[in-house]
């Protein structure tokens, strides 16, 4: 029988299937489903401090809509206060006291006090870790992109020095160079990082001429950005490495620890094949290591990474040549018109 464990932000998993953030995990119930499946952890719906502050203008809108209709009446409701994020909070601890897997809160904040007040809460409930929803939107073009990146590592020392829970950073990819930032957050003592942020992107309906979101999961093809920076990092850093985006299969679990990762997080299988794929995902990663006769999962992890790997250029451009030499055979198999 072989061992599926690994660590994860010093946490010992028992496989490295994690169940990522989305609306699936906001129903205790599909929680338990997962955990029953094999999930060896759940990271809990992200806490979006711009929805909290968006409900908490929505609900003052909706208390001053009636108010001074007449000379007479000053005041029609009672003042009353948004609950800001104790529902969020409360549902969380609920998630932790159903469970025995361990449960990860996500936070995306604005400000560095609000990164720093709600980790602060999150900690409270008694989840095991944090994680970090880190990306930048740009909206204009006088931001500097060293400014984003140095605003976050501030905002990590900050939280670091107020909270003692393991914390992760998951991350986009529209950085100059996602290794050097990785890097510096590693230094400042960040212990996981989630490669990749998946970003909702807006699509425009031609016919009726508007925008529209469209629900936004992510393809099997989407995993090779991951599995390229996994490669990368591994053995380079202290910190853990999470892959996501993209990944289905055990078979995809299985490249990213040859890559070098330590566990991957999945949500797009989960709504494609129902929470109960986990234990078939799992099935099939432990039916190739006994293939391959690998006991556990350190006896591959990373060997096809970077630091590893016996080609020097497949982390480089060599794909990117090989196909340009090999362009003729590519043409024979898809001939264009």
């Amino acid at each position: 029988m072989v061992d599926l464990k690994t660590k994860y932000l010093g946490i010992e998993l028992k496989n490295p299937v994690i169940l990522g953030a989305s609306n699936l995990v906001t129903k205790i119930d599909n929680i338990k489903r997962a955990e029953q499946a094999g999930a060896a952890a759940v990271v809990y719906k992200s806490l979006f401090e711009e929805q909290i502050q968006l409900e908490s203008a929505q609900m003052d809108d909706e208390l001053e809509e009636y108010n001074e209709r007449n000379a007479e009446m000053v005041k029609l409701f009672p003042t009353i206060e948004h609950a800001g994020p104790e529902e969020h909070l409360l549902n969380l601890r609920k998630v932790k006291e159903s469970v025995k897997i361990p449960v990860i809160a996500s936070l995306n904040a604005i400000y560095t006090e609000s990164w720093i007040e709600y980790a602060v809460l999150l900690e409270k409930t008694g989840v095991d870790a944090l994680e970090f929803n880190f990306y930048f939107v740009p909206r204009d073009t006088l931001t500097d992109g060293r400014d984003v990146k140095e605003q976050q590592l501030e905002i990590l020392k900050a939280v670091k020095s107020k909270v003692k829970l393991p914390i992760s950073v998951k991350l986009s990819p529209f950085y100059a160079n996602p290794l050097n930032v990785v890097s510096q957050m590693d230094k400042l003592g960040v212990n996981g990082f989630v490669l990749f942020n998946r970003l909702f992107q807006p699509d425009i309906d031609i016919n009726k001429e508007e925008h529209f979101s469209p629900f936004n999961l992510s393809n099997p093809e989407d995993n090779k950005l991951s599995l390229r920076f996994a490669g990368l990092l591994y053995g380079t850093i202290s910190g853990s490495i999470c892959s996501s985006t993209g990944i289905y299969s055990g078979a995809d679990v299985a490249k990213m620890i040859l890559a070098g990762a330590d566990c991957v997080q999945v949500v797009s299988t989960v709504y494609k094949n129902k929470v109960e794929y986990i234990a078939t995902m799992l099935k099939d990663l432990q039916t190739w290591m006994e293939s391959k006769n690998y006991n556990k999962l350190t006896d591959f992890k990373g060997n096809l990474s970077n630091k590893k790997t016996n080609d020097p250029f497949v982390y480089k451009r060599a794909q990117y040549i090989d196909l340009l030499l090999k362009s003729d055979q590519i043409f024979k198999k898809h001939p264009m018109m």
